[in-house]
């Protein structure tokens, strides 16, 4: 189909020598939309014109001087292969015109001109002319196509016959095959032709209904646009002669052979013969489940054993016994008769101990000359008992090592599921450290696991012993929290984290091992490096271009009591040449507390050498009043317990907003930390938090790391903060999304700017973020009701306008909130539209009047914007 943007695209040439039909023919084609109009005066140019442009048209007049019309198609015929001359001529005289369509024109207009029958006549011909170039052309393609297909088809039989795998085709109308590989009749021991007889599903390839699914899978992608996946089964193939089975992995595949798509489509099975994978997977399992000298169970296979059986144990409320079995003096007999004989006789000593425990029990071999075996047995560990005694008894016969005798004894050691343990690796565990203590005792003999080895205390004693190391090997580094200053937008220092490079381990962090160093008092030493760290890293960024950054340190209760805390700071400041200012002191309330009188005398001098001091955690310690005011004290933090749900829970907003309002009467600074969401910020920054820190901001960095975000920081203008005060502001409440469409759609007509939430956890997003002054809330919302909603809301922000919006008819609660204050308007669904924006204006006018100055801006005025979004 030719559109009419090809047509008006095409190349068209206009012949004459008058210049005013020229003129004329160039503006008609242009001016109803054809794009590449050439014209000449110059019948000899034509020609090369032609071969130059192609041109889709030559519209041309018969009498020209020096060569007329018919010269010149004359001259264009051996330009076009198929004798098709795109020419439309042009003649006054009418028995010319039968002699031009002979000479090879295509079409004719006379003059004088009829615009319309020539712009007929051009568009016909041009549609045409495109019409049968598209015809030669794909006739061209199909050609090419059917010798590339062919010269395809070739190489793929040369390929299907190469590889070594087996190629079956399967015809997807029929479910028959109807082409194999010669590596399908090598495979199988099958001709060509006695294959194509077999149907695929006596072969064993598939069955009927996996055949049926292969097809519908591979159909179902190609449905959906995705390029179809190979199916990979595994299964058995037919041999030749009734000679067994070849394992084969067949991967499945659907295959079209036309390039529609629509014919001849099959099924394509690639079958690779896995007996030698088999063969050697089951080497490999065996080697990695069986011990190699006595071809018994090894650790990993004995452990999968004993989980199984303590499974099954759960089931059938049975006890289990692991006995750990190790040879007495089997080192010495090793050593003196040589490994040879040492392994011959662990080799008939598993075989005893096999025949000892049956078929019924689990033996394995744990390494060298230790082995386990387990029991199952009822409630009674008398049973472990006697086994542990037929073992004994079988190693007192000599062992016959190449006419050499050598007498054995064992030492055993016996856990009890689920007395001592329901955890397979600790039950091997406790049953080891029972042999041990066997052993000690004078071999030959058991012992049961006791609990006087407490696994927590050996944790705790690997943990202390490697924090006394890590300090001597460098193994700590402090990380950096930024802290924001909330009203400029500026990194306004950083406190530091401490970090454990624990070998073996990796990153740790504090939580897991700060009790330890404060129980040992290693928090004193490590403490004092953290000081002193933390001043070289400020040295360090000030030599890099990072001046004035505050470093804030934890000051553990242990270090403020026991260390030489004021001479540590004096000594880092010193001999890192830092400015004291740029140290700051966190301090829990617990330490402040410990000792007050020589707390005073510390943090006096401190501050007389230009320190800060801030207290960590306000508010979960002793929050006494009397201290703020004792203390030299310049910062509080805002601990995370009170910042955590600070834009949802009344409580810890009145909490955080109390400490605010308290420090900032006592010339203090406050900062929020644990700030993780921009509407926990915008909250803090309305109410007049100084900074805020949490991974809002950032994540604890590296120092390198945190020197790139300060630099980018200060790089950047101060932010002003966000006033949007005056900007009469709707909040709608609706779980319904149909419900929040409609009033929105209803409410911005008025000029308001209209906030929606679905859930109340987002509406107090939005109260955080911006300032609203009418709340319009459904009553009937999931969580919490409308009225709980809004009764919150009374106490977190009281100055708003606060209406129930509802279509229960239950309305105890309603009014009871209407008369506590909580509720300023109540209104029943279906509402009336007119009446329900009179009433929310008139909600807004009451704020104002209460609230003013009023302002009669409904959105934000140009500049405003960008301060609210």
């Amino acid at each position: 189909m030719i559109t009419l943007q090809e047509i008006r695209r095409a190349k068209i040439l206009v012949v004459d020598d008058e210049p005013v039909n020229v003129q004329l023919l160039e503006y008609l084609l242009k001016t109803t939309g054809y794009e590449n109009v050439l014209a000449t005066h110059d019948p000899r140019q034509v020609v090369a014109l032609h071969l130059k442009h192609r041109f889709d048209l030559i519209i041309l007049d018969l009498h020209m001087p020096g060569m007329d019309g018919f010269d010149v198609m004359e001259a264009l015929k051996p330009l076009e292969s198929d004798s098709w001359l795109p020419v439309l001529v042009v003649t006054a005289e009418p028995d010319k015109k039968l002699a031009a369509l002979e000479a090879g024109a295509r079409d004719f207009i006379g003059k004088p001109f009829d615009t319309v029958e020539v712009m007929t006549r051009i568009r016909n011909l041009l549609e045409v002319r495109l019409l049968h170039r598209e015809s030669r052309d794909r006739g061209n393609q199909l050609e090419h196509e059917v010798r590339e297909r062919t010269a395809e088809l070739e190489r793929f039989r040369a390929a299907m016959d190469a590889t070594p795998d087996a190629l079956f085709l399967i015809d997807i109308a029929s479910m028959a095959m109807v082409d194999v590989s010669e590596g399908a009749c090598r495979m199988l021991g099958f001709s060509r032709d006695a294959l194509l007889r077999i149907d695929p599903v006596a072969l064993g390839l598939a069955t009927r209904s996996q055949l049926e699914r292969h097809l519908g899978a591979a159909a179902a992608k190609e449905k959906a646009g995705a390029e179809p996946e190979a199916d990979i089964v595994e299964t058995e193939l037919m041999r030749a002669g009734g000679e067994g089975s070849v394992p084969v992995e067949i991967s499945w595949k659907l295959q079209e052979q036309d390039a529609e798509g629509n014919a001849h489509r099959m099924l394509i099975a690639v079958a690779r013969d896995t007996t030698e994978r088999l063969q050697a997977q089951e080497r490999l399992r065996h080697a990695a489940s069986y011990d190699a000298l006595t071809g018994l169970p090894n650790r990993t296979l004995f452990f999968e054993h004993l989980r199984d059986t303590i499974e099954l144990a759960q089931d059938k409320n049975w006890r289990v016994a692991v006995l750990c079995i190790t040879l007495d003096r089997f080192k010495v007999i090793n050593d003196t008769l040589g490994t040879a004989l040492g392994d011959e006789l662990l080799g008939q000593f598993s075989t005893r101990l096999a025949r000892c425990a049956g078929t019924r029990d689990s033996v394995g071999r744990l390494g060298g000359d230790e082995f386990a075996l387990i029991l199952t047995m009822p409630r009674d560990q008398q049973e472990a008992v006697n086994m542990a005694n037929d073992v004994r008894d079988t190693l007192r016969l000599p062992f016959d090592l190449h006419g050499q005798q050598a007498a054995l004894t064992a030492s055993i050691g016996i856990a009890m599921y689920p007395d001592d343990t329901t955890e397979p690796g600790a039950l091997v565990k406790y049953a080891d450290t029972a042999m041990v203590r066997a052993k000690e005792a004078g071999r030959d003999g058991y012992r049961f696991f006791t609990a006087g080895m407490n696994v927590q205390v050996l944790a705790r004693l690997d943990l202390e012993l490697a924090l006394r190391s890590a300090l001597e090997d460098n193994q700590f580094v402090l990380h950096y929290q930024p802290k924001l200053e909330l009203n400029t937008g500026r990194i306004a220092g950083a406190e530091a984290l401490l970090r454990w490079h624990r070998p073996g381990y990796g990153l740790v962090y504090p939580a897991e091992f700060v009790p330890v160093m404060e129980e040992t008092g290693l928090v004193v030493r490590v403490g004092e490096w953290i000081i002193d760290e933390a001043c070289r890293q400020i040295a360090a960024w000030s030599a890099a271009g990072v001046r004035d950054m505050r470093v804030a340190v934890n000051v553990s209760s242990r270090q403020f009591v026991e260390g030489d805390l004021e001479g540590v700071v004096r000594s880092a400041l010193a001999r890192h040449e830092i400015e004291s200012g740029l140290l700051e002191l966190e301090l829990t309330e617990s330490a402040l507390m410990s000792n007050a009188e020589h707390t005073t005398e510390v943090l006096t001098r401190l501050k007389a050498l230009g320190l800060r001091v801030g207290i960590d955690d306000f508010g979960t310690g002793y929050s006494s009043l009397a201290y703020l005011k004792r203390f030299p004290i310049d910062k509080l933090k805002i601990d995370i317990a009170f910042v955590r749900d600070i834009v949802t829970n009344p409580d810890d907003a009145a909490i955080a907003l109390a400490i605010i309002s308290m420090a900032h009467s006592l010339h203090m600074q406050v900062v929020a930390e644990g700030v993780e969401s921009r509407a926990q910020m915008a909250y803090l920054r309305r109410h007049r938090c100084d900074e805020i820190q949490g991974f809002h901001f950032s994540r604890a960095l590296p120092a390198d790391q945190l020197a790139e975000m300060v630099l980018a920081n200060r790089a950047q203008p101060d932010r002003a903060p966000e006033v949007d005060d005056r900007v009469q502001t709707l909040l709608i409440v609706d779980d319904d999304p149909s419900t929040l469409a409609s009033l929105h759609r209803l409410f911005r007509r008025d000029g308001y700017r209209v906030l929606t939430a679905q859930t109340t956890d987002a509406a107090f997003d939005y109260l955080a973020l911006y300032r609203v002054q009418v709340i319009l809330c459904d009553q009937r919302m999931p969580v919490m009701s409308g009225t709980e909603f809004l009764s919150k809301v009374k106490e977190m922000y009281p100055e708003t306008m606060r209406i129930i919006l509802s279509g229960d008819t239950a309305l105890d609660a309603v009014l009871d909130s209407v008369n506590r204050g909580a509720i300023y308007r109540f209104y029943t669904k279906p509402w009336n539209d007119q009446e329900l924006r009179d009433n929310v204006r008139l909600a807004f006018r009451h704020y104002w009047m209460e609230h003013g100055p009023y302002d009669d801006r409904k959105v934000p005025r140009e500049g405003d914007e960008a301060q609210v979004a």
